[in-house]
């Protein structure tokens, strides 16, 4: 079983968040990602509407970074796009644009993007932009409690409770299971989950992911919550409510 590497960094409040930059100028995207790169975010790349599907599709970032001019369809309608799609409706959009005018900045915000930045901006404001948004959209990013299907999680606590008893987690398996609460329905594969969970690893086998599933839904196997961690053939693996 081949080795995956993983770098050690000091940053990992956003846990690999993935954020897809939308913009035709290469220069931009490069600028960005480099900045996104250097914060220990994930950076994905499109150049106009037609590449953003398709990353989106693949990928499912965590944020979207939406340039207002774009080639064949402009961002505000593309920004529209995303909010009418059961796929994309729940991820944040910024938009970025060089239109100054308070006009053109509530019309951006009325297509249904989360925040708006023009250009030229400085890496450092684009970056607390991103991080403020996904505090306030993203459950991952905060503290607060999740629950599903009545399996409750407290991040502050590092406590796992169902039907009225608290179940015993190894950090691992904690871990895994708040990465899949706080990002349900997707499928992951177990490079995802590694990037996730295992972030500040420097070696570690895929084959360990799959160890760690098996002792997470023996755990929850009393409750009756194993079946909500699914193995999705030639995938990976999600959390569902759904059969």
């Amino acid at each position: 079983m081949a080795l995956i590497q993983r770098v050690i960094r000091p940053d990992t409040e956003n846990m690999r968040a993935k954020i897809l930059i939308v913009d035709d100028e290469s220069a931009i995207r490069q600028m960005v990602c480099l900045a996104l790169a250097q914060a220990n975010f994930v950076c994905l790349e499109a150049a106009d509407v037609t590449e953003a599907q398709a990353r989106i599709i693949e990928d499912k970032p965590d944020l979207i970074l939406l340039d207002w001019m774009l080639p064949k369809i402009s961002g505000i309608d593309y920004a529209h796009r995303l909010r009418r799609e059961k796929l994309t409706q729940d991820i944040p959009v910024i938009m970025l644009t060089a239109r100054t005018e308070e006009e053109d900045k509530v019309k951006g915000l009325d297509s249904g993007v989360d925040d708006y930045i023009t250009k030229p901006f400085s890496t450092r404001e684009l970056l607390s932009r991103i991080r403020a948004l996904l505090r306030r959209t993203t459950p991952h990013a905060v503290d607060s409690p999740v629950e599903i299907k009545g399996l409750w999680l407290d991040p502050s606590t590092h406590r796992v409770r169902a039907q009225g008893r608290d179940l015993e987690l190894g950090p691992t398996e904690f871990r895994l299971l708040r990465f899949f609460m706080t990002h349900p329905e997707r499928v992951h594969t177990r490079e995802h989950l590694l990037d996730g969970v295992w972030g500040n690893t420097v070696y570690v086998e895929e084959r360990t992911v799959d160890v760690h599933i098996r002792r997470l839904r023996k755990i929850l196997t009393p409750t009756g919550h194993a079946s909500l961690i699914q193995t999705v053939r030639g995938s990976g693996y999600r959390l569902s409510t759904e059969k």
